[in-house]
């Protein structure tokens, strides 16, 4: 053998022996790892992209249109018609541009990259408008962690020569038809949720009728014909269902952006929803404009799983929900009932009859203090320091204090409010500045025709700050009704400097998370409850408050609706407040004859919510006769607040096993220390005798474990024997309602 045969032998020699030591043995090493892959597949077909899971089918089309459907088993489930002309829809000039061409062919296809999960799949489609100069980029994202979630935004770049005025741009268009799933129903008939905050007592949750057209705006305030003034905010989410399917849209941003979702029946009688985006610009060449993150989610069951999916995504997005303490739940008075010339003299009366019936929260409600803004106790009724005596005198009996206010509304001597006439409040006389201002350069009015404080002022920040001090360390209260929330107007102050006039209406939440984070550092088991009087909550605060509230609602079935949409947004566990016990029976709603004559206390107590009472004690006459605890409503109040202490079903799990509008009767049911609480509800169309509504026939007990369960009705103690999971069936005849326990 040559040398050079003899060296190319070693040398392989060599190389094969570093071989086997580093893969066979002599020593150990890790095999490499294969990274994780998104399980989301992509497919172009003749009709748009398609994005795959597990759960759901996507399809993006060369309008832009976004469809989706459900898979069920082996059968796909949609409300969607894929209709022409039901895609993106961008205006300029008042006029819709109609020739974007995209091309779907040379669509990029990557890894998601947004914060709804480490795997996804985004498809980027560039499209182009001869006509305007516009390049259009359409982005869908689709995540493994929501698999029945899909997102759509676009963004505008102006490639032209000249300025393009931009309006608006409509995404998330959809023509929706129940028959689609179930071909015995006409096309409206469908279930609907509106997070629109747009009038007070207007129901959130309704059967599709016939001939329907409501706005949904949301974000920014909006004007009502009533001595309120102004409502809006809301929680930007519109939902369907059918017994088999949903269909939800909305936004995915962590601001309460100024947007729309108008819904209409059509002439066909099909259901046309959308996200209307206002753009409001002119873009200049090489300018862009970009859209928010809308969503489309398809799921099976009612309102509360898109509430809950949207919950889970924005906490991914930053918006962490609070965490609750032991006090959140507590049984809660309001001094409501004495309403607004309440004294120290009434309330602290009613402290013997609080303690009896178990009891240790109570609550100053308005018109105590001297003006919005200003925050001093009123002279004629609390005078001195009667605030602080009256807190020290129910901190000795061992109860805690709520206090009603109503953050950023302040008085310019302008309006009134019930018999309470404005004056300008020091606040204003000594920063007159502060204030927003319309676009004419006057004070912009909130809820009760109030002025405002600009919350993206740093100073107001601080401000109210102080003013959550004053409440918690120096009166020694211990939480807040925050009443009458629902959005900031739009400031055009110049003193301000603001880059837009939407910075006051995003920055309203900043003003909230400081009082909450406040009020927990001073008192860590404090209550701060925020109210949006008779509409859903705003996306701008709706993290910083421990305790919910059905806000005023119009009778039993809303504080049940409430409740759920709650338990959604907050989480199965979160202590939701029912509200005035009084206010589940109402007559003359919204008048100035209004009597609140309710005491169906089940329905708070049954669907996981914090039992509430306003009653008055002792007998103050005639003017406050309906909400008198007489000697005949004391026993109804004491049962119940006692079977509330004993169950505290509001900490346990709230399960959503039952379709709202589907399943008869109306049913909830929460998990607790391993039982099983159901609560069903007669409907309104059925039988109703002397002494309320009847309800007769048979009920199915949902989510039981593959065992026996003993079932008894723990409100009038009757024995329903013994069941078996995991569903098993009762025959019931019941009135109003029906509250039972398996375990």
């Amino acid at each position: 053998m040559s040398w050079l045969g003899r060296r190319s032998s070693v040398a392989m020699l060599a190389t094969i022996t570093a071989l086997s030591l580093e893969f066979g043995g002599g020593c150990k090493t890790e095999e490499k790892k294969t990274e994780p892959s998104s399980s989301v597949v992509v497919e172009t077909q003749a009709d748009g992209i398609h994005l795959k899971t597990a759960q759901a089918e996507f399809v993006l089309s060369a309008a832009g249109s976004l469809s989706g459907r459900l898979k069920n088993g082996t059968e796909w489930l949609s409300l969607d018609e894929t209709t022409p002309g039901t895609g993106v829809v961008v205006t300029s000039g008042k006029k819709e541009i109609g020739d974007f061409v995209r091309d779907l062919a040379q669509a990029q296809i990557q890894p998601a990259n947004g914060k709804l999960g480490a795997l996804g799949k985004r498809v980027v489609v560039r499209g182009h408008s001869a006509s305007t100069g516009l390049d259009e980029e359409l982005d869908v994202q689709v995540y493994d962690d929501f698999p029945a979630l899909a997102l759509l935004s676009t963004s505008y770049k102006n490639s032209g020569a000249t300025e393009i005025s931009l309006d608006s741009v409509t995404l998330q268009r959809h023509l929706l038809n129940a028959s689609l799933a179930d071909p015995q129903a006409q096309a409206h008939e469908m279930w609907s949720f509106f997070g629109s905050s747009i009038k007070w007592g207007k129901d959130d949750v309704l059967a599709m009728p016939a001939k329907f057209s409501q706005e949904n705006s949301f974000g920014a305030p909006v004007e009502t014909k009533d001595d309120l003034g102004r409502v809006g905010g809301g929680v930007p989410v519109v939902a369907f269902w059918t017994r088999n399917v949903g269909l939800a849209i909305g936004h995915l941003e962590t601001l309460p952006l100024v947007l729309s979702i108008p819904t209409e029946t059509t002439a066909d009688g099909e259901v046309e929803t959308a996200v209307d985006v206002p753009a409001g610009t002119t873009l200049k060449p090489g300018e862009s404009f970009a859209t928010p993150r809308t969503f489309l989610m398809v799921y099976h069951g009612d309102y509360y799983e898109p509430l809950s999916m949207w919950s889970k995504a924005v906490e991914r997005e930053g918006l962490t929900r609070p965490k609750n303490n032991d006090e959140n739940y507590a049984v809660s008075w309001c001094g409501w009932g004495y309403e607004s010339e309440v004294t120290p003299k009434q309330m602290i009366a009613t402290i013997p009859k609080l303690k009896e019936l178990g009891i240790h929260w109570a609550t100053l409600d308005d018109r105590w203090f001297n003006d919005y803004g200003d925050w001093q106790p009123r002279k004629d009724t609390f005078g001195g320091d009667a605030i602080q005596k009256m807190v020290k005198d129910f901190h000795e009996q061992g109860i805690k204090v709520q206090l009603w206010w109503l953050p950023l509304a302040v008085e310019d001597g302008k309006f009134k409010y019930g018999d309470h006439k404005y004056i300008v409040s020091d606040v204003v006389k000594e920063h007159p500045d502060w204030l927003i201002l319309d676009e004419k350069g006057q004070p912009a009015r909130m809820t009760r025709n109030l002025a405002t404080l600009c919350p993206a002022v740093p100073e107001v920040r601080e401000y109210y700050k102080k003013l959550t001090e004053r409440f918690i360390r120096d009166w020694d209260f211990d939480g807040h009704k925050l009443d009458n929330i629902y959005a900031t107007p739009r400031c055009y102050n110049p003193k301000h400097h603001h880059k837009s006039p939407l910075d006051s209406v995003y920055a309203m939440g900043d003003v909230y998370r400081t009082i909450f984070e406040t009020t927990r550092a001073l008192k860590p088991d404090s209550v701060t409850q925020s109210c949006p009087c008779g509409t859903p909550p705003s996306l701008a605060w709706l993290r910083y408050m421990d305790q919910a509230v059905t806000a005023d609602p119009v009778g039993s079935v809303q504080v049940r609706r409430r409740i759920k949409m709650y338990k959604a947004l907050l989480g199965p566990n979160a202590a939701i407040y029912g509200d005035h016990v009084e206010l589940s029976r109402i007559t003359g709603a919204n008048t100035d004859n209004e009597q609140d004559v309710g005491d169906d206390f089940a329905s708070t107590l049954g669907t996981g919510g914090v039992l509430g009472t306003k009653f008055t004690w002792p007998d103050y006459g005639p003017k406050l006769k309906n909400v008198y605890l007489n000697p005949g409503k004391e026993e109804h109040w004491k049962k119940w607040i006692a079977l509330y202490n004993e169950k505290m079903l509001s900490k346990g799990n709230f399960l959503d096993l039952y379709v709202y509008g589907y399943d008869a009767p109306e049913a909830y049911v929460i998990e607790k220390g391993g039982a099983m609480y159901y609560a069903f509800y007669a409907p309104t169309g059925a039988d109703k005798s002397s002494d309320g509504v009847k309800w007769s026939g048979e009920v199915e007990l949902r989510g039981l474990e593959q065992r026996s369960y003993h079932v008894t009705d723990y409100v009038h103690n009757r024995d329903y024997g013994t069941v078996t999971g995991p569903t098993a069936k009762l025959r019931v005849d019941f009135t109003e309602s029906l509250l039972l326990e398996a375990k």
